[in-house]
């Protein structure tokens, strides 16, 4: 096997090459890390390396395999988290230059307990940018990441390094976050399968109302894998749900016929769908149709401007972040100069602007339900627009999460939504389709997310080779 070949396994024939002996966990290992120490350079996705860790863990694992002990479906799996997903002895930096002479982590968020526990052998950590308050891949710390599809154009984020190294196959599947869409917006960039599961579905740290974790990876299949080992109860994330204790790759086959799925194009406000992301989600909706389901307009609810209170508070949020930083300069070496700016002005509100905000969010959210009655699952553009430069912070330099809207109301919701590829433009840059469920319906989404995956007309060939 060549190790192009190995390297763009599925989880699947992964571990079952495992159990048959036919692959080592430390074979492969130095595989993946030979690769990511080769496309790291010209994609910037990656930082903190540390293989003789990454070996040892992988030799364990082997271990386990020969002796049938395996601990599961991430045992011996080559993998990454995010900067922001704590892990004892590692750098924990936000994205943010000020903060890089902060000690390692003297804590592990659930995420990371859940992947040592599973066997999983983390080799490397992911760029995101400062505060994770960019949808995109330029930090002050970690400089720009770029898309292995077009080094010249942006991986979203704020998962920026996640999706870009999973795509270009420096590890087959990656933790990132989510609190406006920072786990849907770069694998629908990298042509990647993400899901922001159901609030509390995975437990994270520090707990919060609108952030959470989330798996990232190549395949339908490969998240539910990484979702299987994520899902668990912490007590010290309050939002946290008990366990479920479903094996979703187990349970990814369903007929969607009879399914009453809406299609969302046009969120009632801000940006406009682009006419080829427009299509693409037209195009899904014509294949779940074809399948059985019963597919129809789902219209908006929401007429005012619904980012705006959510925007508020993120600049509070992160003029917080901003004034607890390590002195530092204020220049782009410590912190970037569009979330300086945009933090800066989360002083300016007074508690009462703040309350009136999460007011406003509370009827957005509280519409959007409602709206949400009588259908299974709706299906809308991951983003508006196909993709920006790489170096651009958004969209948007003056609102760099502007083009959020599609993502960021299902963070308020607490509903899971995921996004999987389904078409690509001229410049053959991915156009992810996001799928949204109820509450809890974690699995359910997945399934849908998979026959879209299913019924696609092409077929993803991994690793992407990194390419100008």
């Amino acid at each position: 096997m060549s190790a192009a070949e190995l390297i763009g396994m599925s989880l699947a024939g992964l571990t079952e090459a495992y159990a048959s002996r036919a692959l080592s966990p430390v074979e492969v290992l130095r595989t993946v890390l030979g690769h990511a120490e080769a496309v790291n350079p010209a994609i910037n996705a990656l930082f903190c390396f540390r293989p003789e860790q990454a070996i040892a863990s992988a030799q364990g694992s082997e271990a386990r395999w020969k002796a049938g002990t395996a601990l599961g479906p991430l045992d011996g799996v080559p993998m990454t988290v995010k900067d922001s997903v704590a892990m004892i002895g590692w750098p924990y930096f936000h994205g943010i230059g000020a903060n890089r002479a902060l000690p390692p982590s003297n804590y592990d968020s659930p995420p990371a307990i859940a992947l040592r526990e599973a066997g999983a052998v983390i080799f490397a950590k992911t760029t995101m940018p400062d505060c994770g308050l960019m949808a995109s891949g330029i930090s002050s710390l970690h400089g720009v990441t770029r898309n292995p599809w077009g080094l010249a154009w942006n991986t979203g984020g704020s998962s920026a390094g996640a999706g870009a190294s999973v795509a270009a196959g420096a590890g087959y599947v990656s933790v990132g976050t989510d609190i406006a869409g920072s786990v849907r917006l770069p694998a629908a960039h990298c042509g990647l399968a993400g899901l922001k599961p159901t609030h509390g579905r995975v437990p994270h740290l520090p707990a919060d109302t609108m952030r959470m974790a989330g798996p990232m990876g190549r395949s339908v299949d490969d998240i539910a894998r990484l979702l299987t080992v994520l899902t668990r109860q912490d007590e010290r994330d309050t939002w946290s749900l008990p366990a479920d204790g479903v094996r979703y790759h187990e349970h990814l086959k369903r007929d969607v016929k009879g399914l009453k799925i809406g299609v969302l194009t046009d969120m009632g406000f801000g940006m406009k769908a682009e006419a080829t992301v427009r299509s693409a989600v037209d195009a899904a909706g014509k294949l779940l149709a074809g399948a059985g389901a019963i597919v129809e307009p789902f219209t908006s609810p929401l007429t005012d401007d619904a980012y705006a209170p959510i925007d508020l508070f993120l600049q509070v949020r992160g003029y917080l972040e901003y004034a607890s930083l390590p002195p530092h300069g204020d220049t782009a070496r410590d912190i970037n100069p569009y979330v300086r700016a945009w933090c800066l002005g989360g002083a300016k509100h007074s508690g009462a602007d703040l309350y009136r905000a999460l007011g406003r969010i509370a009827k957005m959210k509280a519409a959007l339900l409602a709206a949400f009655e009588g259908w299974d699952y709706v299906i809308a553009p991951t983003l508006p627009v196909v993709n920006f430069p790489a170096e651009e912070p958004g969209v948007s330099r003056e609102t760099p999460l502007a083009h959020t809207l599609f993502t960021a109301m299902f963070n308020q919701t607490c509903q899971p939504a995921s996004t999987v590829c389904m078409a690509f433009d001229s410049r053959h840059l991915p156009i992810g389709v996001q799928v949204t469920g109820h509450r809890f319906d974690d699995l359910g989404v997945l399934q849908v997310t998979k026959a879209l995956e299913d019924m696609r007309s092409f077929a993803m060939d991994w690793p992407f080779k990194p390419r100008p």
